[in-house]
């Protein structure tokens, strides 16, 4: 008599996954023994790198450019990524950008451009995943990445505070809807972390000193991904529709003022 077949490997599709958060979040996964797909806007290199790192853990990983300005099309790249690598575990809505233009001179592109790839493009993969995910029928798993502005506002951030603020409303929707199909649905908040987006790639971020931080420095991408990787994986199968803050205690302190803060005075009564 043969021996049973092997389950398949599960599979991560991360968007923004050639540097930063993203590729920490690759990595990770790949170690936790899923196949990778990594979609990359404008780093073709950076994509191919985050592949190497994946491969070299024995696990498989499909590159795919996604640009979420060229909506509606640009989410078929997960229908892409699915069809190379067989199926579809996990999404990780990882892909943003931003702006630091005041409000009153905002142009109206400026603002449609941050809600597409902070908003309708999540809104719209996380759609196609979804029906992947039901259709396979063994349930599945979608981390949308926000940022501590989900929760709070900053000066100068106006289309990208909407657009968190959105994404971390429309996690809980998608969680209560999606949960009889046993998909569960959450969102990490990251504060500052050392990423090429924060102009701090490959900094020692134990080495960098953030007063207002309660922790008192930024962040590590590999300690955002550490929260992503529990939240699409089998322990934290009883969690959905949550908002993961991974920011040193920034919320504690406000975003706008724990950023900014150059002393330690606010530690003592």
């Amino acid at each position: 008599m043969s021996a049973p077949a092997a389950p398949r490997p599960r599979v991560a599709v991360i968007t923004g996954a050639d540097s930063g958060i993203g590729r920490a979040t690759a990595v990770r996964l790949a170690q936790a023994g899923m196949d990778i797909g990594i979609t990359w806007h404008s780093d073709l290199r950076g994509a191919e790198e985050t592949a190497e790192e994946v491969r070299g853990h024995g696990r498989r990983a499909a590159v795919a450019q996604l640009d979420l300005t060229r909506l509606p099309t640009a989410a078929g790249t997960v229908d892409e990524l699915c069809d190379r690598l067989g199926r579809l575990d996990v999404l990780v809505n990882n892909a943003g950008t931003g702006t630091m233009t005041p409000f009153v001179d905002l142009e109206l592109d400026e603002v449609r451009r941050v809600l597409d790839v902070d908003l309708i493009g999540p809104f719209l993969c996380g759609q196609k995943a979804a029906r992947h995910m039901i259709r396979q029928g063994d349930g599945g798993r979608i981390v949308n990445v926000t940022s501590v502005h989900e929760h709070q506002p900053r000066v100068g951030a106006a289309p990208y505070c909407a657009a968190k603020g959105g994404l971390g409303l429309l996690t809980q929707v998608m969680a209560l809807e999606l949960a009889e199909f046993g998909i569960t649905v959450n969102a990490v908040a990251p504060g500052e972390i050392a990423t090429p987006m924060t102009g701090q790639e490959d900094v020692d971020v134990h080495t960098v000193e953030r007063p207002g931080v309660p922790l008192g420095r930024p962040g590590d991408a590999r300690e955002v991904a550490a929260v992503i990787a529990f939240l699409a994986g089998p322990d934290a199968s009883y969690v959905t529709g949550a908002s993961w803050s991974v920011d040193g205690g920034m919320l504690r302190m406000g975003p706008q003022a724990g950023s900014h803060l150059t002393g330690d005075d606010w530690r003592r009564p």
